[in-house]
């Protein structure tokens, strides 16, 4: 909503110099932690209960009630919060209470702060508590003084907070009972911490569990859940767990399960997916990325009839086979995204399947797969609604493929093309054909010139062109450190009064280049941020 609401309920630089030439200095000298802290130094430079009258000697502000005030506030970034909390005591108090997000530094020093912290933002339902992985984190004893004064907390996301332990959550479980959403990165408590949040938490229905080290291998391993939890979870995810396998008991057991992502976690999957698809048949996304699974594992997942949204990212035991047992019985598919990693084990036939049993399909998405005229002629004649087309890393995707689309794909609005050998020639064909067509991105394809891209704009006005003609570079579909998932699990971006910082996406230390090799920590990749932006604007017409 802009800055105009601050305009109109805050007095203008000029006025307040004239009818308190002492405050602008004051408010410049106020220090964060001041600001923060009712009866610190801030408050002795308020200017007591009412507010700046900017014209003449009407306060309309002071007989504004505190709900109109707050709703003002809440449409203002968190800049101007912080200004306008310091215009008057009442404007202090009014954004304390009508805040309901918070990020916190969750380092050591911040305990003594958490009874005043507290006191002012009392009304606060969702938490981000986020340790620099060189600072020490907050402990139990913090952690339970938050929980003990934000019993109304609905949402928790803790990143690297190492020095928390299963005490510490189990009193947390306690005090919170009412948590829908838990998101944990890089912590150090174990099966205990999290089987109790499970067995106390009922209205649990959002998890997320990143890197959590305090689950060891060995026969002193617990299983985790199902819990209390289980009936409302709707969503899990786990990333990045050598021992992700001890969450089955807890999967199998969330019969309202909907979501479901896997991401580089250790193990042989096949088992664990068999018995999730006999006993929790309503999943509607599944996301399986770096995971060892296999055709068996395809085939369980197909009983799940009502699925809709399927990723596959590098999962090199998958073939034609598993994506036609998927296209056999999970006809509501909606979203398809295959990175095939190059194997050439998902070709024509898989896709000829899907195109011939699913025509429901929006999006698809083919990073490293081969397809043809073929297949791509059939999902043009057979899924009517298909409005976003992916195809990076094909070898088999030309000028002729292109035309193809172009020629088939009516419904088609947005096409994005990366690292394919496809010319001007296809620039030409998008020219006449597609006639839905508003977006067209091309990365990496050498063929494709600067003038044959000002040649399709200047051919289709209303048609945006996006060409980027850099060296093609390895070809990486991993959208999970940015991807749907952080979209469904993590927190809405949260306004603070204290400062936050950036957590590094890995708390071991080891250097870039490394993680760079491997491929297992890399960014937002080109296909996954488009399509992100792109599905935006329809989401809402096929939420479940």
């Amino acid at each position: 909503m802009g800055q105009s609401p601050s305009i109109a309920v805050v007095p203008s630089s000029s006025n307040r110099r004239q009818s308190n030439p002492t405050h602008h200095g004051s408010r410049s000298r106020t220090s964060t932690a001041a600001m923060l802290m009712p009866g610190g130094d801030a408050d002795a430079d308020l200017q007591g209960n009412h507010c700046f009258c900017p014209v003449g000697n009407a306060d309309y502000i002071s007989d504004l009630p505190d709900e109109c005030l707050a709703y003002i506030f809440q449409s203002l970034g968190s800049g101007d919060r912080k200004r306008c909390s310091l215009v008057c005591s009442r404007w202090l108090h009014v954004e304390g209470q009508s805040r309901h997000r918070l990020s916190l530094k969750a380092e050591s020093d911040l305990l003594p702060l958490i009874p005043s912290l507290f006191n002012r933002f009392d009304a606060v339902t969702k938490l981000a508590l986020k340790c620099d992985r060189r600072s020490v984190s907050i402990g139990d004893e913090a952690l339970v003084l938050i929980s003990q004064r934000c019993r109304n907390l609905t949402r928790l996301k803790l990143r690297a907070c190492r020095e928390l332990t299963d005490a510490g959550m189990a009193a947390f479980a306690i005090n919170c009972k009412g948590l829908k959403k838990l998101s944990c990165g890089s912590c150090t408590f174990g099966a205990k911490g999290m089987n109790t949040i499970l067995d106390h938490c009922s209205s649990l229905e959002e998890l997320s569990i990143k890197r959590l080290r305090g689950i060891n291998d060995g026969s002193a391993a617990k299983p985790i859940g199902p819990g209390v939890a289980a009936p409302s979870l709707k969503t899990i995810c786990l990333k990045e767990l050598y021992n992700g396998q001890y969450f089955g008991p807890l999967i199998t057991g969330s019969k309202n399960l909907r979501t479901l992502k896997l991401f580089r976690c250790s193990g042989d999957w096949d088992k664990l997916l068999v018995a999730i698809a006999d006993r929790v048949t309503g999943l509607v996304e599944v996301h399986l990325e770096r995971l060892q699974v296999s055709d068996v594992g395809l085939a369980a997942l197909s009983n799940c009839s009502n699925l809709e949204i399927l990723h596959l990212v590098k999962t090199p035991e998958c073939t034609n086979a598993g994506l036609v047992s998927i296209a056999d019985h999970c006809k509501l598919m909606r979203k398809l995204h295959i990175d095939g990693w190059k194997t050439n084990r998902i070709g024509d036939e898989g896709l000829i399947a899907i195109a011939n049993r699913c025509p429901n399909l929006q999006e698809l998405v083919l990073i490293g797969v081969n397809p043809t005229s073929l297949s791509l002629g059939l999902f043009a004649a057979n899924c009517h609604n298909l409005e976003r087309l992916a195809l990076c890393g094909s070898e088999t995707i030309g000028d002729a493929e292109i035309s193809c689309i172009a020629a088939k794909c009516i419904a088609l609005k947005k096409l994005c093309i990366k690292g394919c050998p496809v010319s001007d020639q296809g620039m030409e064909a998008l020219a006449g054909g597609c006639p839905n067509l508003v977006k067209v991105k091309v990365k990496k394809c050498r063929g494709v010139t600067c003038e044959g891209a000002d040649w399709l704009r200047a051919s289709r006005e209303s048609l945006a062109v996006n060409l980027d003609t850099g060296e093609i570079d390895h070809q990486d579909a991993s959208a999970s450190d940015g991807g749907a998932q952080d979209n469904g699990l993590e927190f809405p971006p949260v306004v603070s009064h204290i400062s936050t910082v950036d957590i590094p996406s890995s708390s071991s230390g080891r250097p870039a280049l490394f993680k760079g090799r491997l491929g297992l920590f890399a960014g937002r990749n080109f296909v996954a941020c488009t399509f992100r932006r792109w599905s935006n604007n329809n989401s809402n017409l096929h939420s479940n």
